[in-house]
């Protein structure tokens, strides 16, 4: 499995982003997809999931303001990131858990997300 983010950079407070996870095929027909963040200092963190019949779930810090969403004939994992915090800040990486979401068998390389006040 190989996953390679893209979409990182810098954005004010407000703004929006959206993350791209290229993914090998056949990798979101079998694995949950997440994302995952690291602020500096900080332990990793999940912010959502997506399992293979497309249900989603969020962490309750980017409820109502981050969308993960995929499409699997372009094996690609999406995550669209409004109303952007300077808490929001980090390496975001894509990662392919197991089908119940519970452990990540492989991660992406991460790209950086920085908002500023």
């Amino acid at each position: 499995v190989h996953l390679v983010e893209s979409g990182g950079g810098s954005v004010q407070a407000g703004g929006s982003l959206r993350l791209s996870c290229a993914a090998s095929r056949y990798t979101l027909s079998t694995y949950c997809m997440g994302w995952v963040r690291q602020a500096p200092g900080k332990e990793r963190e999940g912010v959502g999931n997506i399992l293979t019949d497309s249900r989603t779930f969020y962490a309750n810090s980017v409820k109502g303001r981050f969308t993960v969403s995929k499409d699997n004939a372009k094996n690609t994992v999406y995550l669209q990131m409004n109303s952007l915090k300077p808490e929001d800040t980090g390496m975001y990486y894509c990662a392919a858990l197991d089908n119940r979401c519970l452990g990540v068998e492989y991660w992406g390389q991460g790209t950086q997300v920085t908002v500023s006040s």
